[in-house]
């Protein structure tokens, strides 16, 4: 059996590290990412995801130092994203130690470039970001451009699509559950993971470490992962895997 992942998420908006709640980046914790590579135990995380949330497709290019600047550090797998519109920045990224490439909004308005970078890189590089959103009757819907643009379509339809272009993972977060505090969208986690035969990452919401055990316990996600709490608590990777150990959940051990 597959061992369960636990994903440490940093946020990066214009080279900083930031706070997301409702995919408001308001708050700035680092001002400069390596920090926070350095803050974290990287013996206890199995991987690590690092976002480009900056508002203009402008940052591609400064977003490439950041990631060369990280990979010097950091020593377990590294996906990447935010702003990958095309096979040649893809390999960019992959070529300054990327280890996995995630998209969003560009796969949503043209999904042949998930097609692309599975048919060059190989699906297990593609990871498919889906940002959720429930509208006003209880749907969840896919919602794009950095949370600000909900579409017409269901998420887990989104998903399953998805799945048949090539992604290889679908990383998945909870818009009305982002920076909550009151842990993860168990069902809509559960429904995707369901339906879909590739990992699922959970995303969204959590506060305490019993929020990762039941992304786990409470559903068939694959790995969960977190951003903010990460940030503001001392050695809060390796306390975070303890605890998911000391349930006897199926991790790679300390």
């Amino acid at each position: 059996m597959l061992k369960k992942r636990l994903i440490a998420v940093i946020l990066v908006r214009d080279g900083r590290v930031v706070q997301s709640v409702k995919f408001k980046h308001t708050n700035v914790i680092h001002y400069d990412a390596i920090h926070a590579i350095e803050s974290f135990n990287r013996w206890a995380i199995d991987e690590i995801v690092v976002l480009n949330v900056s508002k203009s497709i402008e940052s591609q290019q400064p977003f490439l130092s950041v990631i060369e600047k990280i990979s010097r550090e950091c020593f377990v797998p590294m996906t990447v994203g935010g702003w990958i519109d095309s096979v040649a920045y893809g390999k960019e990224l992959l070529s300054l130690g990327a280890d996995k490439l995630t998209i969003n909004t560009q796969a949503k308005e043209s999904p042949k470039l998930i097609k692309d970078l599975a048919a060059k890189f190989g699906s297990q590089c593609v990871v498919l970001s889906i940002d959720s959103k429930k509208d006003d009757s209880g749907v969840e819907r896919v919602v794009i451009d950095r949370g600000s643009r909900m579409t017409s379509h269901k998420t887990i339809d989104w998903a399953i699509e998805v799945e048949k272009y090539g992604a290889g993972e679908i990383f998945l977060n909870s818009i009305d559950h982002d920076g909550n505090r009151k842990g993860y969208n168990l069902p809509l986690i559960q429904e995707v993971a369901d339906a879909v035969s590739i990992p699922v990452i959970a995303m969204g919401g959590v506060l305490t470490w019993n929020h990762l055990i039941a992304g786990i316990e409470q559903t068939n996600a694959s790995a969960v992962a977190a951003a903010n709490i990460f940030h503001y608590t001392e050695h809060s990777t390796k306390k975070a895997k303890r605890a998911l150990l000391n349930k006897n959940l199926n991790f790679r051990t300390l």
